[in-house]
């Protein structure tokens, strides 16, 4: 059982009835649609190599569905993208409890949210890699890939939704400054690169070296960051023949620029990525998450495999050199919520603690315990305990997306008066 109080529970309702119904804080709208499969790019994809036994990188389409508030007037509407756990593996091959657009965590945030009055769009990215091959730095190797991947198809994202305002008269009803990306799981791995890897350089560090020569990514063969070049495969590539491309470019005449990164759970890849020219980070963490740790740790294979892959650093480490780095700045004002009491006092962090070794997602939960249809699954169904969780993460994120993207929200009971006039008249 979750040991996630239900004294703060009761402390966020009590808050949450001195509110009139606030748009960005509150629910504003009953409502939502969902208009599933925006194809938001095009891009190569290795999943068929590692699950399907081919020999070549396959391009396919990346997909979003995007959730839109019902009956809302507003035409510039702040836009949060957010992105799935799952191990970079499909279900069947990550354990069955997500790793796709319709996970039941990403189905409830999106509508949460966009009945707040936000634009949420679920994206997926690409997957694949090979977490159980025998030598570490081959592990390694993959699971950099694989994220950086993940980062590409992100600022891909980015550009589209940017790209669908400038030609396609603004369909979704966008503001294109006024992004954010929201990553769980696996997905938090991606929102930390999207926010701090900027060059391909980043990652020249030891442990993304497969030899004391040779980096993990190189930006011919892998693409930039921004995923906005051709990536071609060389002679003598791991697994894959001569000339096969590993990245196609998306809509590079737009900005991969957005505003504000948050996560829930996952780790950032590499302590030096943060730096001051980077975004304002909210993280979410369970302090003892067995997977992704909360310090400094190595990352491990989920069992049964428990294999060591690579050290990174979770939220306890990555947040404070954020606000070292003065990208939380935005959040420097007096919170005086009961929420922002409780998470501590790590401008944009909120640490979640468990009783249960095993806890890392307290905020998912699944309809049934077999979603995907994997056998033996079994996968978390309180819906009850999760929504606390989720109550408390909307409580403390809402008022700092507001902040970060500067949307003129009205905080009061959150934020002290004299700050709360200053937000207001924006």
């Amino acid at each position: 059982m979750k040991n996630f109080t239900l004294l703060l529970f009761l402390t966020l309702m009590v808050v949450q009835t001195g509110f009139s119904q606030d748009r960005f804080l509150d629910d504003v709208f009953t409502d939502v649609s969902v208009q599933e499969n925006v194809i938001y790019g095009i891009n190569a994809t290795l999943a068929p190599r590692f699950f399907q036994g081919d020999t070549e990188a396959r391009p396919r389409p990346l997909n979003a569905d995007v959730y839109t508030p019902d009956g809302d007037t507003e035409t510039e509407r702040p836009l949060i993208i957010l992105l799935h756990t799952g191990n970079f593996l499909p279900p069947q091959a990550n354990g069955g409890c997500g790793g796709t657009v319709k996970d039941q965590d990403m189905i409830n945030f999106a509508t949460r949210l966009a009945q707040k009055g936000y634009v949420v769009a679920v994206a997926d990215y690409r997957i694949g890699w090979n977490p159980i091959d025998p030598d570490q730095t081959i592990r390694t190797f993959f699971l950099i890939n694989a994220a950086y991947r993940g980062v590409q198809d992100t600022r891909t994202a980015v550009r589209f939704f940017k790209k669908t305002v400038a030609e396609d008269s603004n369909p979704f009803g966008i503001d294109p400054g006024k992004i954010a990306v929201w990553g769980f799981g696996t997905g938090g791995y991606i929102s930390y690169g999207s926010a701090f890897l900027d060059v391909v350089e980043d990652t020249y560090v030891n442990k993304f070296f497969l030899n004391q020569t040779t980096p993990m990514i190189i930006r011919e063969i892998n693409g930039n960051v921004n995923g906005t070049n051709v990536g071609i495969v060389p002679a003598g590539y791991p697994g894959l023949p001569e000339g096969d491309t590993l990245n196609y470019p998306n809509h590079v005449e737009y900005s991969s620029d957005y505003q504000l990164g948050i996560s829930a759970g996952g780790a950032n890849g590499e302590d030096g990525w943060v730096d001051d020219g980077d975004i304002p980070y909210i993280g979410f963490h369970v302090v003892t998450d067995p997977f992704a740790p909360c310090e400094t740790g190595v990352l491990t294979v989920p069992p049964p495999a428990n294999l060591p892959i690579v050290s990174v650093s979770g939220a306890c480490v990555t947040i404070p050199l954020v606000n070292a780095a003065g990208l939380n700045d935005v959040f420097d004002v007096e919170f005086i919520d009961d929420v922002s009491d409780a998470a501590g006092d790590v401008t944009g962090f909120y640490p979640f603690t468990s009783t249960d070794p095993a806890e890392s997602a307290p905020w998912n939960f699944h309809l049934v315990s077999e979603p995907y249809g994997v056998m033996d699954s079994d996968c978390p169904t309180d819906a009850a305990s999760a929504q606390i969780v989720v109550d408390t993460m909307m409580a403390f994120a809402t008022p700092r997306i507001c902040l970060a993207l500067d949307l003129g929200c009205n905080l009061d009971g959150v934020v002290s008066s004299t700050v709360n006039i200053e937000a207001t008249q924006v």
